[in-house]
């Protein structure tokens, strides 16, 4: 494994693990109501793009990290769209 691939790697671990103490917290008190509807659309719609991106330079670590970031993000998402 080589330097590139180890630096990428331990940035997508730690930004996709970013996103699990919050819907952690969303999960545990069926709200997100204090989180931003527009910093939610606009980070799922810029880790969407960061999965095409990844997609057309065939890098295997930006899409999954990606598509795990997104799938968590979505959770969130889901908490937020709940609250009236």
């Amino acid at each position: 494994m080589d330097i590139d691939m180890l630096i990428g790697g331990a940035a997508a671990l730690l930004t996709t693990a970013s996103n699990v103490p919050q819907l952690k917290k969303c999960w545990e008190t069926r709200s997100a109501g204090d989180l931003s509807l527009k910093m939610l659309l606009a980070l799922a719609s810029g880790v969407a793009l960061w999965i095409a991106y990844g997609g057309l330079k065939a890098d295997w670590v930006i899409v999954a990290a990606n598509t795990v970031s997104l799938a968590l993000v979505l959770g969130i998402l889901y908490f937020r769209l709940r609250e009236p």
